[in-house]
């Protein structure tokens, strides 16, 4: 009997122990169909496995159909990374109605997206600033096909950044300035061209956008507007095709949040919301270690493991000691 008494305790006790470990359950995560989403899904999923004790696993999201599908059916969970800007109604409706939470801002510094230039150029040439600036000198920014015109390169078609800049050139006045629009056909035709100027030492502007491997591995700097954001202004002709009058106009930035169910914030504790309201990195970290998976192939996985042993000082203060230690072990 008292054999039977102590392994009754025993077995007791170490359900106990478990279910303490464990005690934010079964967590599904939404993994987003772009590199710098899979990374930070398969960042949190480590982080709340190893770290907190939870049964956390990835499933295949997207923007629209993710949000959307957390606010009318309380799952997935968590979306780490959230453009809240692109469907900015439907994520209100749902904090308003309770049926989401926001934790952090995923992207400290907002997404980015603009004209860029190299720094190499930028570096020798400090008065360049502004699209202003950069547009008083053609011969700096040669057009590929036609050396005596400057050129901006733009996206693909379909695209709104695209769009965007095709308004912008209008506005600034780039052809008058004695640049082309150049139409780059692709993405790998984008990249490609910032690529061939990069390993030539040439001068390049044109659109891109951040977080992106690409600008980790190539060291791009952005230019200013020259004035402020009017969402008035950006709503009725920057981002419209056939308007003819586009103003000059900042490029507002993109607000990247963490958003989970109401469900989840009150069973997962508090330890765990408070590693989501704390979870945050800048563009140039995500940049970098997006460049260093591309170079390796690497999953989100191994992105997500990558960072963790190579970047102790920024991640270990957003989760409590005892977590820090568990994920270290694990690694």
């Amino acid at each position: 009997m008292k054999h039977l008494l102590a392994t009754t305790c025993l077995a007791i006790g170490l359900f106990g122990m478990a279910s303490a470990a464990s005690a934010c359950g079964d967590v599904t995560i939404a993994s987003m169909n772009w590199q710098s989403a899979e990374v930070l899904a398969s960042l949190d999923k480590i982080i709340l496995n190893e770290g907190y004790g939870c049964n956390a696993e990835i499933i295949v999201g997207d923007t629209v159909p993710t949000i959307t599908s957390m606010i009318e059916k309380g799952e997935p969970d968590l979306a780490p990374e959230g453009w809240v800007d692109l469907l900015p109604d439907v994520v209100n409706r749902g904090l308003t109605e309770g049926k989401l939470v926001g934790a952090a801002v995923a992207l400290s510094d907002g997404a980015v997206q603009g004209w860029w230039i190299p720094k190499y150029i930028a570096d020798a040439h400090p008065d360049i600033k502004t699209i202003d600036d950069a547009l008083k000198h053609p011969e700096l920014f040669p057009d590929p096909e036609d050396s005596s015109k400057g050129a901006v390169h733009n996206g693909p078609q379909g695209w709104g950044g695209t769009l965007a800049t095709t308004q912008l050139f209008k506005a600034y006045g780039g052809a008058a300035a004695g640049f082309n629009l150049i139409d780059t056909g692709s993405a790998a035709g984008l990249d490609g061209s910032i690529a061939k100027a990069y390993e030539r030492k040439q001068g390049w502007m044109g659109y891109y956008w951040a977080p992106t491997a690409l600008l980790g591995k190539y060291e791009m700097v952005k230019l200013q507007h020259g004035v402020p954001y009017d969402e008035a202004e950006w709503k009725r002709c920057n981002t419209v095709a056939d308007c003819p009058d586009p103003k000059k106009n900042d490029w507002p930035k993109d607000t990247v949040q963490t958003l989970v169910t109401k469900g989840f914030s009150e069973r997962a504790g508090n330890d765990v919301m408070d590693y989501l309201n704390k979870r945050s990195w800048s563009n140039d970290t995500v940049n970098k270690l997006m460049a260093w998976m591309t170079d390796n192939q690497a999953s989100g996985e191994d992105g997500a493991k990558h960072f963790l042993e190579e970047n102790e000082a920024l991640w270990t203060p957003w989760v409590s000691a005892e977590a820090a230690e568990k994920i270290k072990a694990a690694l």
